[in-house]
């Protein structure tokens, strides 16, 4: 009996059975077992690298209740003092602003991160004296001064409005009005050199400068021009005012009285000031400041604002920049519509 007619061996079994298809096929089953062979050896490659990190994690799980005993959080790393000046120690004039200039980068950097150290002593505190501290505690700029051996954080604003306007420079004479505790003066004879005339003035006693002169006394009494002049020993190249009267806590009350005290600045300043010399001065923001920066104009070439990152964001100071001191002027009569000095307010806050 005929067997019945069936479909014939595919195309692909008969290329197999030829000798070329057996050697096409004998190459694709040693590439597949090849690359089976690799997976094997990276999952086993994987298992032991796993195996061996295993400890450390657990070395870790273990350090973090230490970590949360000693105060619940991280915190960040003190910046670097990089700059050789310290409390009392003038460094050379370059290698102080490359100090500060890391330095302060390394504050602005650490002003990124979030810090949570807490007041430990709050109690018997006003909320007001709590809240003044937890951002002392928290502020890079005040573990950045202390670091560098500053007395305040105001250095970093007079550091960073140096590195703008190149105010500091080596062998100037120098005034600092309101200059207790001493951080602007430090930053002075730090960047100006042992051959500048530095000379620190305050109303208030404050400990000695090294590389400055300090005198006690108030701008507005008479003699103190005079005693400015002989401490310099000539004219002033630059005019530094950092001065605030006691807050008072009203807003308008403040900004008038610290508005007065600039006037006087600017009143000393051009008693002692050397023709294109600069005056810097620190304003609070609030409108009456127009009367003193038209006067600026008239006595300087260029008038500035600068508000430099050290200084506060929630604050409303803010400081005014005039360079090119264009000597002194005769100075007019009073003008019939201006206000009776005595009817002003003392900005000393008597």
């Amino acid at each position: 009996m005929a067997k019945p007619p069936g479909k014939g061996p595919s195309r692909a079994s008969r290329t197999a059975q030829t000798p070329a298809g057996r050697t096409q096929a004998g190459r694709t089953q040693a590439a597949k077992a090849k690359l089976a062979g690799a997976h094997a050896a990276r999952t086993e490659a994987g298992r032991a690298k796993a195996g061996k990190a295993a400890p450390g994690k657990a070395a870790a799980g273990k350090a973090s209740p230490a970590g949360s005993a000693a105060g619940g959080t991280r915190a960040a790393k003190p910046p670097a003092a990089d700059a050789p000046a310290g409390k009392g120690q003038a460094s050379k004039v370059g290698a102080g602003k490359a100090g500060a200039g890391k330095a302060r980068a390394t504050a602005q950097s650490a002003a990124g991160r979030q810090l949570t150290e807490r007041v430990k002593t709050a109690r018997g505190r006003k909320t007001s004296s709590q809240r003044w501290l937890q951002r002392q505690l928290n502020d890079p700029y005040v573990a950045a001064a202390k670091a560098q051996g500053y007395r305040s954080r105001a250095a970093w604003k007079l550091a960073e409005m140096d590195d703008r306007f190149r105010l500091l420079k080596p062998g100037a004479r120098i005034l600092d009005l309101g200059a207790a505790p001493g951080g602007w003066a430090q930053v002075a004879v730090e960047r100006c050199g042992r051959n500048a005339r530095i000379v620190a003035l305050d109303i208030n006693p404050m400990d000695p400068v090294p590389g400055a002169e300090v005198l006690l006394g108030d701008i507005l009494d008479a003699e103190t021009p005079a005693r400015i002049r002989a401490a310099l020993d000539g004219p002033a190249d630059l005019v530094l005012s950092d001065m605030a009267p006691p807050a008072t806590g009203h807003r308008q009350t403040d900004h008038i009285r610290i508005m007065a005290l600039c006037e006087a600045a600017l009143d000393l300043a051009c008693e002692v000031l050397a023709p294109d010399g600069s005056f810097l001065c620190k304003v609070l923001q609030g409108g009456a400041e127009g009367s003193l920066l038209q006067r600026m104009k008239l006595d300087f070439r260029t008038v500035r604002h600068a508000k430099p990152p050290a200084s506060r964001s929630d604050s409303a100071e803010a400081y005014v920049i005039a360079q090119g001191f264009r000597g002194a002027r005769e100075v007019e009569g009073p003008d019939p519509g201006d206000p009776d000095p005595g009817d002003l307010p003392d900005p000393r806050g008597g």
